[in-house]
């Protein structure tokens, strides 16, 4: 177009007489008003309820490929947020242990327990928040993906590759849902946590999640004998056993709080079980009453 137009600027009856050079029929000769305006750039944000090939730690777009969740997939998308203004206005993606980030896993933690019908940390469940790559958050980016996949076991966990969606995973019986274990000791600490049937026999029962309130890390780690009562009055309201005194002399504690890292990101929920250092069991002790947990001074 353009050499078009300087043939016909060169003046003069030759410029005149080059076939072509008159206005094409239908235009005005302005070749700026025409034109549409160009659209907004629109930013990239996953989707909700999609399954991933592959667990991730950073929402970059170039490893975004989504499949049906009933192919194999390691992780699951229940929920997609966005930041709101007052934690969004910085230079980077929120770090661990910052207000963003603390509030973004407390909508990801809702929408997960929502989704699997029980808290995720009652069952073989992780949870992730995913926040945009860095490049990302420079233009533009301000969501946060929540994620949830199925684990191998309650310690050492491994996520591991599944068809079918986690929706109402841990709702009624699921195979999911924590239940008994054998516990294996060294130098008088944890050291496995087996799970098996409660028809078999076991010496620990999952009785469920608090949420601690402490300030930090070091305060919940430090506060084992707080952390010890409260599970034991978990363990008393699920076996339907008095919460008094006596309580120590029918079952011990174990408990897992979460590691400092998971802390950062916003857990607080601290599992508790109960416990049996000198007798097994082969049925659950839920609703059992004294019967299930007598007293045992020896």
């Amino acid at each position: 177009m353009r050499r078009w137009l300087r043939a016909c600027a060169l003046g003069g009856v030759a410029a005149l007489a080059l076939a072509g050079c008159g206005v094409p029929e239908g235009t005005d000769g302005n070749l700026v008003d025409d034109w549409a305006g160009l659209a907004a750039p629109k930013i990239f944000q996953p989707a909700p309820e999609t399954c991933h090939p592959d667990e991730t730690e950073v929402g970059y777009l170039s490893s975004y490929g989504p499949v049906p969740c009933d192919q194999s997939h390691e992780t699951e998308t229940v929920h997609v947020g966005t930041l709101p203004a007052e934690h969004s206005d910085r230079a980077t993606p929120p770090p661990a242990g910052s207000p963003a980030r603390l509030a973004a896993y407390g909508e990801c933690e809702k929408a997960a327990n929502r989704t699997l019908g029980a808290d995720w940390r009652s069952g073989r469940i992780a949870l992730h928040t995913i926040f945009p790559s860095e490049y990302g958050w420079k233009g533009g980016a301000r969501w946060f993906r929540c994620d949830v996949a199925e684990v191998n076991r309650l310690d050492g966990p491994v996520v591991k590759p599944r068809t079918g969606s986690l929706k109402g995973a841990l709702a009624a019986d699921s195979p999911l849902a924590h239940r008994c274990f054998n516990v294996k000791l060294a130098n008088d600490k944890v050291d496995d946590m087996a799970e098996v049937a409660c028809t078999t026999r076991h010496d620990a029962e999952f009785v469920g999640v608090y949420p601690d309130t402490v300030d930090d890390h070091a305060e919940l780690v430090k506060g084992s004998t707080r952390v010890h009562r409260r599970c034991q009055a978990m363990v008393a309201k699920y076996a339907k056993v008095p919460d008094d005194s006596n309580l120590k002399y029918r079952t011990g504690t174990i408990y897992y709080h979460p590691s400092q890292e998971e802390w950062k990101d916003g857990n607080r929920g601290i599992q508790c079980f109960l416990w049996l250092s000198d007798r097994s069991l082969k049925r659950s002790v839920k609703g059992g009453g004294t019967k299930a947990l007598p007293i045992r001074y020896a």
